[in-house]
């Protein structure tokens, strides 16, 4: 009875122990690992389908699970700066730990990995580009006029112009993009807000909008150009497209044909696709003198 009694315990703190899974999400990386000798994964597909099967099976006996994105450059780096043996699966654990309090992590709630996966990638890619921006904005420094530091300076006017946006936008779900063009690539920050007018609150995540007034700042800091672009959607009506462009530190409206233009364009190929059907592509509403370029840019 004592024996059975010990089980039941250690069971139940079994489940109690919350853990980390590091994803291989791609082919690349997948194939990175296979070097290792104690990596004995054979192909890409089947570690998944693995990968799968373990968080259900830890699901249905009652652990939360997370999950995280392994690189296996970072972790090469990880082993080196630690003295640890990259070919053992003890170093690949201690790696997985550090990924659990540093990096961006899912936890896994029985949806498949082809929704997962994404929205791992996803939230490794915006940690990424605010880590960047914020990087950039603070090693600016001061202004060689006035001596206010830029970065500060920038992400205060970014909010203000963030701030005008919102206060200008009618009632309904707003999705707002801000690209700012960038070495090596072009940034990218989402924000999603939804209005009530009979409330007079605008609900949004924060960090979304941490990460969105960082790029904006980014580009403002920078005098690199980039923009807005806002769709807003409301019962009732055709969604709405509209947005500005960055000039020094303020922001321009665009036109209808200049939205649509935008909007309905590959990213990569540049070619005109068809506008989505109910959606209007308008010119912005007016952000006051508020939205105006100010005198001093830095």
């Amino acid at each position: 009875m004592a024996n059975t009694k010990q089980h039941s315990i250690r069971h139940d703190l079994h489940r109690e122990i919350a853990g980390t899974i590091g994803l291989l999400t791609d082919e690349q990386d997948f194939t990175a690992m296979r070097r290792y000798r104690t990596f004995q994964f054979e192909d890409h597909e089947s570690y998944l389908r693995q990968v799968e099967s373990l968080l259900r099976t830890r699901a249905y006996e009652g652990s939360h699970t997370a999950v995280a994105l392994f690189d296996p450059e970072e972790y090469a780096e990880f082993c080196a700066e630690g003295g640890l043996d990259p070919d053992a699966p003890a170093s690949r654990t201690r790696f997985t730990a550090e990924l659990a309090s540093t990096g961006p992590t899912l936890f896994y709630e029985g949806q498949p990995l082809t929704e997962l996966v994404p929205e791992l990638v996803d939230n490794a890619v915006r940690e990424a580009t605010w880590e960047y921006a914020s990087t950039v904005l603070s090693g600016i420094g001061p202004c060689a006029n006035c001596g206010e530091d830029i970065g500060r300076a920038a992400f205060d006017r970014a909010s203000e112009l963030l701030l005008c946006i919102l206060d200008a936008a009618s009632t309904g779900e707003h999705h707002l993009v801000c690209s700012v063009s960038a070495e090596p690539e072009t940034l990218v920050a989402v924000l999603h807000a939804d209005y009530n007018v009979e409330g007079g609150s605008t609900r949004l995540d924060e960090t979304e909008a941490l990460e969105f007034t960082t790029v904006l700042a980014l580009g403002i800091a920078t005098h690199s150009s980039g923009g807005v672009v806002m769709r807003t959607s409301a019962p009732g009506t055709s969604d709405r497209v509209y947005g500005w462009r960055l000039r020094g530190d303020g922001l321009q409206p665009l036109t209808a044909a200049e939205v649509f233009d935008a909007y309905c364009a590959d990213a990569e190929s540049g070619d005109i696709v068809s506008p989505e059907s109910g959606v209007d592509y308008t010119a912005p509403p007016d952000l006051g003198d508020e939205g105006q370029a100010g005198g001093h840019t830095h």
